[in-house]
């Protein structure tokens, strides 16, 4: 069973997905309709797509009459930002190491 990272990483691999995403992110709760008019893609790749964001909880939907609404749950990406944090505190180590190294050798 993918842990909540892999789920993410996988769900934003796509550069469709990725847009849809940002776009909630940026604009608010939208319809499938709306993210259709700009996606460049059909609406039933969209939604696919969002049913991907959706199992991968980056997204959250409400029926309101004949549509569905969906908007961004930008605190799922929390395991993104973790996992960054940590290999971003392994390089900043392993670049100090080299400042040291690089010292040594000037002196």
């Amino acid at each position: 069973m993918p842990n909540a990272a892999d789920r993410v990483f996988k769900a934003l691999a796509d550069p469709t997905r990725r847009a849809l995403f940002e776009r909630l992110a940026r604009d608010g709760d939208l319809t499938v309709h709306a993210l259709t008019a700009s996606a460049g893609v059909s609406q039933p790749m969209v939604s696919k797509h969002l049913s991907a964001l959706k199992r991968a909880r980056l997204v959250r939907h409400r029926r309101n009459g004949r549509e569905t609404h969906y908007s961004a749950r930008q605190e799922a990406l929390a395991p993104l930002v973790d996992w960054i944090g940590d290999y971003g505190a392994f390089w900043q180590n392993k670049l100090d190491l080299l400042g040291d190294v690089l010292e040594r050798m000037d002196k």
